[in-house]
């Protein structure tokens, strides 16, 4: 749209500041995300993650592998309690994952999904997807506009996670962090509030007790967010690594 001047402008938004997310249990029917608490998780983690005997998770996160239990919970001790905002993802009363908010902007009503470090035993289940999808609509129904998702861009399976979960890519930011020592190009995805309807029913149609047999899905989520992704702009789709 153009304004009287004759320039190319954005729609106008009829948008208040939403409130920053709330750190409260997320409780699905697979899993449920409780507010990090050290006390309570840090020995499951460790051990959840210790299944990881070669330390790939560990890779691209801006920390660890941590040498001892000890090391493990002193570094859960130096967290912070707001921003970033972690959870716990727990199946059976155990956690055995990570992932938190962060970057929250309640001004412009977006916020990210980040440090996401799930063990093996949770990867690729029912509990991590639905965990992805607790954290999207919570942050959809508090009213916000723009939920992010950023990774380094040599991570090729965060960034497949990303599309399949339903964010678009965006670019890549180069030389945007150093990390570990090492440069980090950081790929960039995002889904918008008008698609959250759609997801959300791309998730329920995913997580439906009818797309699996024998504990094996039928059909993959991407297959269910894919026309989401599909329409949108055809040049936020991220490059095939």
């Amino acid at each position: 749209m153009k304004n009287a001047l004759g320039q190319e402008v954005g729609p106008l938004v009829t948008f208040r500041p939403r409130p920053p997310p709330p750190s409260e249990p997320l409780v699905g029917r697979f899993v449920t995300l409780e507010p990090l608490d050290p006390s309570a998780h840090a020995d499951d983690l460790h051990d959840a993650y210790a299944d990881d005997v070669h330390g790939r998770g560990w890779t691209w996160m801006g920390y660890g592998p941590f040498p001892t239990r000890t090391a493990f919970r002193a570094w859960l001790d130096t967290l912070p309690g707001t921003d970033p905002l972690f959870f716990a993802a727990c199946v059976d009363g155990r956690a055995a994952g990570l992932a938190s908010w962060l970057n929250v902007c309640p001004e412009a009503g977006r916020l990210e999904v980040g440090h996401i470090h799930f063990a093996p035993r949770l990867q690729r289940t029912r509990a991590a997807t639905e965990a992805m999808d607790l954290m999207r609509r919570r942050v959809f129904d508090l009213g916000y506009r723009r939920y992010e998702w950023k990774c380094d861009a040599l991570n090729a399976r965060s960034r497949r996670a990303a599309e399949r979960l339903g964010f678009s890519f965006e670019g890549v930011f180069r030389q945007h962090l150093v990390v570990k020592g090492r440069n980090r190009d950081t790929a960039w995805f995002a889904c918008v509030d008008h698609e959250e309807p759609a997801l959300r029913a791309a998730f329920a149609a995913w997580l439906d007790d009818a797309n699996f047999e024998g504990g094996h899905q039928l059909r993959a989520l991407g297959t269910f967010t894919g026309p989401v992704l599909s329409a949108r702009d055809p040049t936020l789709r991220t490059p095939q690594p």
